[in-house]
């Protein structure tokens, strides 16, 4: 049987991707009632972090101990992933050891490497091209605050990085409209758009893109290793900030998503950030939590 794995949202079908919120939200509540059964007892997850997270470490460590499981860090400087050993070889290894891997880390490619010799279960924790774990909490959370996304509209203000990549992802598996602004020389992957078919505009207009949209979300202008190019895009995405004017433009009720860390004053106005009765950014957050432990238990059930 082939193995199972979680490198974009595609690979999974709309209905299991439907499944997983649905127990991520049964999870979040015996969680928060304290009736979480140690079903993961035994289980190890490995964590490989080449790229530095807040949020991606504490949810994936998290998680594993509210389940009853270990989770095991590695940082390139842990490991032979930092001493040139083969990515292939490095799969073989570790997935004889541990249950489950995460990997956060730049090229796609690598973590496809991995996942094509990996014994178990591969999930991807974010990668330059996609952050598919991020889109299972956005989804919980609106899930939670308005219902069902089918047939809503989504604006997406900003670069076309992973996270953009993603929300496109979603849009094709799960049937609501993306509406994306971004300038000039930013647009998410052509080849990606094109399968989006009619899910998905492109505009240069913030106003145009929220027009209607039950949610508006965003990012960070300069994504981790794009440093150096901060005051430039600064410049190219000056009128492309998220605030309580723009809000206005949206559908009544819309709320706002940031996947964190966010530029308060750049990409969001901090009093749009700080509004709960817009913004559910801490929801969301908290969110990756509960998704990936339902993510996790997805695959392990489906390797059996």
């Amino acid at each position: 049987m082939a193995i199972r794995h979680f490198l974009t949202l595609r690979d999974l079908n709309t209905d299991e991707f439907n499944q997983i919120i649905k127990l991520a939200i049964e999870m979040k509540a015996a969680h928060r009632e304290g009736r979480q059964d140690p079903i993961f007892s035994g289980k190890v997850l490995g964590m490989i972090f080449e790229k530095s997270s807040t949020r991606t470490r504490v949810s994936f460590e998290a998680g594993m101990a509210q389940l009853g499981g270990d989770a095991l860090f590695l940082s390139p400087n842990d490991s032979q992933l930092g001493r040139g050993e083969p990515i292939e070889d490095s799969a073989r290894v570790i997935s004889r050891m541990v249950d489950i891997v995460m990997i956060r880390t730049f090229g796609h490619d690598i973590i496809e490497r991995f996942a094509q010799y990996s014994k178990v279960p591969v999930i991807n924790a974010l990668t330059d091209q996609y952050h598919p774990c991020q889109l299972l909490a956005d989804v919980q959370t609106f899930t939670e605050h308005r219902g069902s996304i089918q047939g809503k509209t989504v604006a997406w203000i900003g670069d076309g990085n992973n996270m953009c990549h993603s929300w496109i992802n979603a849009a094709i598996l799960l049937d609501f409209k993306l509406n994306i602004a971004c300038p000039e020389g930013y647009e998410p992957d052509a080849q990606l758009v094109t399968e989006a078919g009619d899910r998905v505009t492109i505009t240069r207009s913030p106003t145009e893109a929220v027009s209607g949209a039950h949610l508006v979300t965003t990012d960070v202008y300069a994504s981790m290793g794009q440093e150096t190019e901060q005051e430039v895009r600064m410049a190219h995405f000056s009128g492309f900030q998220v605030n309580h004017a723009l809000m206005s433009k949206a559908a009544d009720k819309a709320i706002f998503m940031h996947c964190l860390p966010a530029h308060r004053e750049e990409e969001v106005s901090a009093a749009l950030l700080e509004d709960e009765n817009i913004s559910v950014v801490w929801d969301e957050a908290e969110n990756r939590l509960h998704a990936q432990k339902a993510l996790m238990v997805f695959l392990l059930s489906a390797n059996v």
